[in-house]
């Protein structure tokens, strides 16, 4: 006899480890709830280190997606980036070398355009402030910021905070705040 195996992912769906607080807990929900009592079942992690985010981080379908049939941590590039950027090998990055030779060579600007938040699942601040401190090392003064506000991983409005906080990093190491957009029309995937 074939023993059938169902892998169903539920995204969105979470087991809270304080139920009264919890939306699914609340709901009625008695095709899945038989499905519990019928079957056997088990959780997975699917954030933070489990999945390869840095510890705090919470998951998205993505990273999730990404580790199911893995059999093991899949590091995401958030955190392969981090490392980097700690280290100081992302200073020594081949592709990021030779954009700032180019720019040597020709007396040109430097511009880095993307979010500035700590939102981690586009991007993370720290990137950007590994790559500003590396500008500096080589030496590098025309460099531009062109800020993404995040406000949908992040605080609505919280971008206040993060522009100060990279123009803190800059005024450390190097660049200039250049562009302010929000990512609703910076990265606006929907044509609105």
């Amino acid at each position: 006899m074939v023993k059938k195996t169902v892998l169903m992912i539920l995204d969105g769906w979470g087991i809270a480890k304080d139920p009264s607080v919890s939306a699914i807990d609340k709901a009625s929900t008695p095709f899945v709830d038989g499905l519990y009592t019928q079957y056997p079942n088990n959780q997975l992690e699917a954030s933070a280190l489990q999945v390869g985010l840095p510890e705090g981080q919470m998951g998205n379908s993505e990273v999730g997606h990404m580790n199911l049939g893995a059999g093991r941590i899949v590091y995401q590039d958030l955190v392969r980036i981090n490392n980097e950027v700690d280290s100081g090998g992302l200073a020594s990055n081949p592709e990021l070398i030779k954009a700032f030779e180019y720019a040597e060579q020709h007396h040109s600007k430097v511009h880095f355009i993307g979010l500035v938040s700590d939102g981690g699942v586009h991007s993370h601040i720290k990137h950007l402030k590994g790559l500003l401190t590396a500008a500096a090392d080589r030496g590098l003064s025309r460099v531009f910021v062109h800020a993404f506000t995040d406000g949908r991983d992040t605080d609505p409005k919280g971008g206040r905070q993060y522009i100060r906080e990279i123009e803190e990093h800059m005024g450390k190491t190097t660049g200039h705040l250049a562009s302010i957009i929000g990512r609703y029309f910076a990265m606006d995937r929907d044509n609105r």
